[in-house]
């Protein structure tokens, strides 16, 4: 599966990027977009391990680097279309510490009529383990009615291209 660089273009998201890895975890595989991302010393809380939202941090990062590849969003919202998420679930696995890497993987799972599943991993370099394992749900949404919409065919075309599978509805 190839996964390509790719600088986020935001100046305070510099330090994530989804690469070409080029050893990645069999943890990883089937997951079309890493992310990889350094554990910095300030996600660590006062209990000396990352904090919780970081974790979701990193899954946001990871996720939105996935719709921004297959143009899960046109015009930026209030004019257009978006994604707004509509739930997520985590479950923690193992703490993390500074210092270490993350990837986080993402792929999608499912297609509906106006959504998509997405599961992601986030895995510890310095450990190779997965650390949390992420399941969400966005929705593709018209920002000016507010109202959900079908997700276009040719970004279902888009997800099966990167992912590398067809998808039914």
């Amino acid at each position: 599966m190839t996964r390509e660089l790719s600088q986020f273009g935001h100046p305070h998201l510099s330090s994530f990027y989804t690469e070409r890895v080029t050893d990645p975890s069999p943890l990883l595989s089937g997951y079309p977009i890493v992310t990889t991302i350094p554990v910095l010393w300030g996600d660590e809380d006062s209990f000396a391990h990352v904090n919780n939202l970081i974790y979701l941090r990193w899954c946001e990062a990871s996720r939105v680097e996935y719709m921004r590849r297959v143009a899960f969003w046109g015009d930026p919202p209030p004019n257009g279309t978006g994604p707004i998420l509509a739930s997520v679930k985590c479950d923690y696995k193992i703490p993390l510490t500074y210092p270490d890497t993350i990837d986080v993987g993402t792929r999608v799972t499912a297609i509906g009529n106006s959504s998509l599943r997405m599961d992601q991993i986030v895995v510890s370099r310095q450990l190779q383990a997965i650390a949390a394992i992420v399941d969400s749900t966005a929705v593709l949404l018209d920002y000016r009615t507010g109202r959900p919409v079908r997700v276009p065919q040719e970004i279902r075309d888009s997800i099966a291209t990167l992912e590398g599978r067809s998808y039914t509805t």
